[in-house]
């Protein structure tokens, strides 16, 4: 697999038209490895050749749209100074667009050693349970699309929940139902415009991760304020379970709503993301 030095920036995957361009950033890392996988998950490595201004990029010809993809960082593992590299963990593109699956809590994905201690790097690989990158297919037709410019006081904000807005509704088709493409039905926005809304606050749509604590109880984190995918749309709101669809449908949604002079407005969480703290999981 040929891999050029290629663009430091934009940062995340970037699709050509002949190939795909991938930068990250790691200050502390001494090699950044893209880690390429075929449709039965196995897995390529290569060293990513450049860094600039400590972002790590290569060019790889003929790696298109519905890639799966995550990075290795190589370098010094050193927690008291804040050093935490560990390439036994596959990592998620912090700038990817499109998220494959959910985490699968195990002790394979702290970048620690649950038994030896905090201090201690584990080197069990993550790979079989963590949520993938996918490379990203940019094209959609946004034409007459524009932005509506309505004035803050002539404002009504409708906050709601992209699943639970549609969720239970009779009227919208069983298959819409509780996805992004639920919120842009007819029956969704005619009933918003019904109310006088001129503008909806979607409660968090980035990819999130259902927490630990939750999961060993057979529960599940209905809002979505545990983000680890600020750039993905959360991939379990797509019609027909299809994750590489989800940047598409979420932009479907938001012309629908536009069309019908409807602002969308996004809630995001930015004080925290899904590793928590130190002693979170390396995502």
């Amino acid at each position: 697999m040929k891999v050029w030095p290629g663009q430091p920036y934009p940062l995340g995957a970037t699709y050509d038209g002949a190939g795909t361009n991938f930068s990250v950033f790691s200050e502390v890392g001494d090699c950044v490895q893209l880690c390429l996988f075929d449709g039965a998950g196995v897995q390529t490595c290569v060293d990513l050749p450049e860094a600039t201004g400590y972002c790590w990029h290569g060019y790889v010809p003929q790696v298109s749209p519905g890639q799966r993809y995550g990075f290795r960082v190589h370098g010094p593992w050193d927690p008291q100074k804040g050093q935490r590299c560990n390439a036994a963990k596959l990592l998620l593109d912090p700038y990817a667009k499109t998220i494959e699956g959910q985490l699968r809590w195990s002790e394979a994905v702290f970048g620690h050693s649950l038994k030896e201690g905090a201090d201690v790097c584990s080197d069990i690989d993550s790979a079989p349970f963590v949520p993938i990158s996918i490379v990203h297919d940019p094209g959609f037709d946004w034409s007459d699309e524009r932005r509506l410019q309505r004035p803050l006081h002539e404002t009504v904000i409708y906050e709601t929940h992209v699943k639970g807005f549609t969720a239970l509704h009779p009227e919208i088709p069983a298959d819409l139902r509780g996805t992004y493409l639920g919120m842009a039905h007819p029956i969704a926005v005619d009933h918003l415009k019904r109310l006088g809304v001129t503008a909806v606050e979607l409660m968090p749509v980035q990819q999130f991760v259902h927490e630990q604590k939750l999961t060993e109880r057979g529960l599940r984190n209905y809002w979505g304020y545990n983000p680890i995918g600020y750039f993905a749309p959360h991939n379990e709101y797509v019609a027909g379970h299809d994750s590489t669809l989800a940047p598409m449908q979420f932009k479907q949604m938001v012309k629908a709503l536009h069309q019908a002079e409807i602002e969308v407005i996004l809630d995001v969480v930015y004080n925290h993301t899904a590793e928590g703290n130190d002693l979170g999981p390396t995502l």
